[in-house]
């Protein structure tokens, strides 16, 4: 039983390699799907960062080499976690939308965003809760963050699952390599739009006192930032 399952994985994966090995490297499903998660996952990290610091009261504890204060390791690791989450969601709206495809055209997309809205919620949630016990990403109010922090870092997740989906997902409509990272550029300059207007129409989610609030230079636009410049 075992050996078949593992057999069938080895066959699975094999048969998905050999779908895009015929083509150039730059035509292939992976190489695109690499290159939007690496340009979305760098602008969070790289800004997206500072309101966790600024907004959700998060720091970063741990000794490390840093980028506008954000930690190198941060980088490769979101990378690999947004991938996951993204060929996840990819997953799961294909086959909602092929469950509702009879539907009414108002029903399918309230269908569709109901279940974008709940698993961005519930991904960002579970990360939330996975690192929990990581003693160097420290919380002013972990309580906050689970529930309303969870909320905010959604909004990632909200505009990047339906965006990630388009790629390739019309045989007719083939994707190149710049059009892939404009378009995960679009969707990273949106959800900066978004946690933005959060941070100034809503604010921190939590009282911050100035030990926790992030001292390095980072986000010119922050108050606090325009004087250490």
């Amino acid at each position: 039983m075992g050996w078949s399952w593992r057999s069938n994985a080895i066959s699975f994966f094999f048969s998905f390699w050999q779908a895009d090995s015929s083509l150039c490297w730059k035509d292939r499903y992976w190489v695109k799907a690499n290159l939007w998660i690496i340009l979305f996952s760098y602008v969070g990290n790289y800004f997206w960062t500072h309101y966790f610091f600024t907004v959700l009261g998060a720091s970063y504890t741990f000794p490390s080499w840093k980028m506008n204060n954000v930690p190198h390791t941060t980088f490769l690791l979101t990378h690999v976690c947004f991938l996951f989450y993204h060929v996840a969601s990819n997953l799961t709206l294909r086959r909602i939308r092929h469950s509702v495809a009879d539907l009414p055209d108002k029903i399918r997309w309230a269908v569709e965003a109901g279940w974008i809205l709940a698993l961005a919620y519930f991904i960002a949630y579970l990360e939330t809760l996975a690192i929990s016990n990581f003693p160097y990403y420290e919380f002013v109010d972990r309580a906050s963050m689970y529930k309303v922090g969870s909320l905010f870092y959604a909004i990632y997740f909200i505009v990047s699952f339906p965006m990630f989906l388009r790629i390739y997902e019309k045989p007719s409509d083939l994707w190149d390599l710049p059009r892939v990272a404009v378009d995960a550029l679009g969707a990273a300059m949106l959800v900066t739009i978004i946690l933005d207007l959060w941070r100034i129409f809503l604010g921190p989610i939590v009282p911050l006192p100035e030990a926790k609030q992030c001292l390095q230079p980072g986000l010119p636009w922050f108050p606090g930032q325009t004087n250490q410049t």
